[in-house]
């Protein structure tokens, strides 16, 4: 059975480098933060082309302490997509705020700017977009809106490290942005791991701060904080795989544009990509005409694991039943949710196997 992700194959790769490095932080005994965890900030800051970057525990407490850093919180209202992952909300409502949910376009799948601004109240002090799949959102129209109401742009990059918006790196592009090193990420650790990446000394001040128990000096604590540092572990295993980022970005690349050049059955509508973007792949979402379970059985007689990416949309979620969103609310994320399914894609899958998916999604036929 071809995975839908196998992460062994890199490991066994590299096995020597990881081991090396999680030894030497095993010697130093450099478990929470610490150099190693120090040093890939500084890595990963240089690597996206900015003066800062913050590494936390994981993904969804970058969303927070971004959230935090601008000064969001009780009362507060912030614009996120209702096609994403769950994390990207729970970043707004731990401050005490409230997102407010918008629909995706019926092609690209990202933030619909054009949704935006009817959203938008006295109330809203921010927007986040999200890299959804690796393929970047439309950030000149989304930051042409927030300009016009003085809001905020944060970037949701869990899914989009290495991808391009008009030859800019995501992550570089609006006030902040939060990635996620979970396994199976583009860029991943041996377990959780996060960064919030910007230009403003300010926000990260606040970041390092609260990330750190709320204290610069240790037992003094100045803000309410959290235990929220990146492992020292984890900084050392992330070093070694961002030298490996460009190559498994060429890769997944490579596949992904072959899978929307050669994938051609009518059945299966795949994720435009705009041409002032340069996906990624985290992900090789497809839409299925009819029932997307039916068509992973498929898949799975022909030796391949696909599986399915947020069945049900964020405005949907009954843990914000309380927000009072109806079926028809996010039209566009609502028939994505009900038609999707992700087929397999990392950079270690051999031609074989991608002209074995090609071969299986060409041939599949609806009931």
């Amino acid at each position: 059975m071809l995975k839908r992700i196998d992460l062994t194959r890199d490991y066994q790769k590299h096995k020597a480098e990881y081991l090396e490095a999680i030894q030497k932080v095993c010697e130093d005994t450099a478990f929470s933060g610490g150099k190693y965890a120090d040093e890939f900030d500084k890595e990963f800051a240089q690597y996206c082309g900015v003066p800062y970057a913050s590494g936390v525990n994981n993904g969804t407490s970058a969303l927070h302490c971004a959230m935090v850093a601008l000064g969001i919180g009780e009362g507060d209202e912030v614009i996120v997509p209702a096609n994403t992952y769950i994390a990207t909300a729970w970043g707004v409502t731990y401050t005490g705020a409230t997102p407010v949910f918008v629909d995706c376009t019926a092609d690209t799948w990202e933030i619909d700017p054009d949704k935006i601004e009817e959203k938008i109240t006295e109330k809203t002090k921010a927007i986040i977009g999200v890299h959804l799949y690796g393929q970047p959102f439309e950030f000149n129209k989304v930051k042409e809106i927030a300009d016009r109401h003085h809001l905020y742009v944060v970037e949701d990059c869990a899914q989009g490290h290495d991808a391009l918006y008009e030859g800019k790196m995501v992550g570089t592009l609006g006030d902040l942005g939060c990635f996620s090193f979970y396994p199976g990420k583009n860029l991943y650790a041996f377990g959780e791991g996060g960064s919030v990446t910007g230009y403003r000394k300010e926000y990260f001040d606040t970041i390092e701060m609260m990330k750190n128990q709320g204290c610069t000096v240790r037992y003094y604590h100045d803000m309410i904080g959290y235990n929220y540092r990146l492992e020292g572990i984890q900084g050392a295993v992330l070093s070694v795989s961002l030298k490996y980022l460009p190559e498994w970005t060429a890769r997944r690349r490579e596949i992904g544009w072959r899978y929307t050049k050669e994938i051609t059955n009518p059945a299966i509508t795949l994720q435009h990509h705009p041409e002032n973007t340069n996906p990624v792949f985290h992900m090789f979402e497809v839409e299925v005409e009819d029932d997307p379970e039916r068509f992973l059985a498929y898949m799975a007689e022909k030796g391949i694991e696909c599986n399915r990416h947020y069945p049900v949309p964020c405005h949907l979620q009954n843990a914000y039943k309380h927000l009072g969103y109806q079926v028809g609310d996010c039209p566009n994320a609502e028939y994505l949710a009900s038609h999707c399914a992700t087929l397999p894609l990392f950079p270690e899958m051999t031609d074989e196997e991608v002209e074995m998916v090609i071969r299986a999604c060409n041939a599949y036929q609806t009931a």
